[in-house]
């Protein structure tokens, strides 16, 4: 199973939960190692003056280092409380723009933009025309930069295997003996073939990362309640499966677990 490959009959519904609660995002949500802009700068061009088309910023968890690095961003974002966020983290930066928009139906600017970037977020966009969009708000040349997060083995791995238990349990959907794949065996080429496909891009540059992050068993709910799969589930059962997921947190790793993401940068340009 991918974090970025939503099942498509319920792409759109699961993608206007984030903007339930804006406020929680913003704070349980994780951002992104440093040497992810570090790679952006040098295989996207991203950096000061650059203009910069993000789609689907969410509260500006990549806009906020992309401005620090002398972007000039027009950030577009579908949901309104998320935008309203987005705003107040980057009131300080006179060269970004936060758009309250669907990327799908938002009038491109007449000047181009040097790169395009979505940052775990493309895979929200509708994928009949998400590559054509991106191309048509790129100049000659111009990055199309997607950013994927997945959760991969590595961290609290017996945490990660006993948990299936409450997945089970409480949601029907879990798949039996679930677990995160090892890094290397996360198999994103479906990515490169979209964008070969399309006819408008060069070949895809691939950086990943692995990090770990560590987690209070308050955070960690936190973080699972910004997730939209969990957010779509029933109440009783969302609410049985954080109660779960607590007491094993608590019971049995002494209320502290460390999550492996594995962070993907995927570049390519326009021919």
């Amino acid at each position: 199973m991918r974090d970025d490959r939503p099942d498509e009959t319920r792409r759109t519904r699961l993608s206007r939960t984030f903007d339930e609660d804006a406020e929680l995002y913003d704070r349980a949500r994780p951002g992104y190692p440093a040497e992810l802009f570090d790679d952006l700068d040098a295989l996207a061009g991203t950096g000061p003056g650059c203009r910069v088309l993000e789609v689907g910023a969410g509260t500006g968890k990549a806009t906020v280092p992309l401005a620090e690095r002398g972007c000039r961003i027009t950030a577009v974002e579908l949901g309104a409380d998320m935008a309203a966020v987005a705003r107040r983290n980057l009131a300080r930066f006179e060269s970004v723009d936060v758009v309250t928009a669907d990327f799908e139906t938002w009038p491109l600017p007449s000047e181009p933009f040097d790169a395009v970037v979505s940052a775990t977020a493309f895979h929200w966009i509708d994928p009949a025309v998400r590559m054509t969009r991106a191309a048509d708000a790129l100049r000659p040349g111009g990055a199309l930069a997607v950013v994927a997060t997945q959760h991969v083995a590595g961290g609290s791995e017996e945490f990660f295997a006993e948990v299936q238990g409450c997945y089970e349990r409480f949601d029907p959907a879990t798949p039996p003996g679930l677990r995160p794949p090892a890094a290397d065996d996360v198999d994103t080429s479906d990515h490169g073939h979209e964008v070969a496909r399309s006819g408008r891009f060069g070949p895809v540059t691939v950086r990943r990362h692995e990090w770990d992050l560590a987690y209070t068993t308050s955070e960690y709910l936190d973080v699972l309640r910004t997730y939209s799969g969990h957010r779509a589930l029933p109440p009783e059962s969302r609410e049985g499966l954080l109660g779960c997921v607590a007491g094993l947190i608590d019971g049995r790793y002494g209320g502290r677990i460390t999550k492996r993401y594995l962070t993907e940068l995927r570049v390519s340009r326009t021919v």
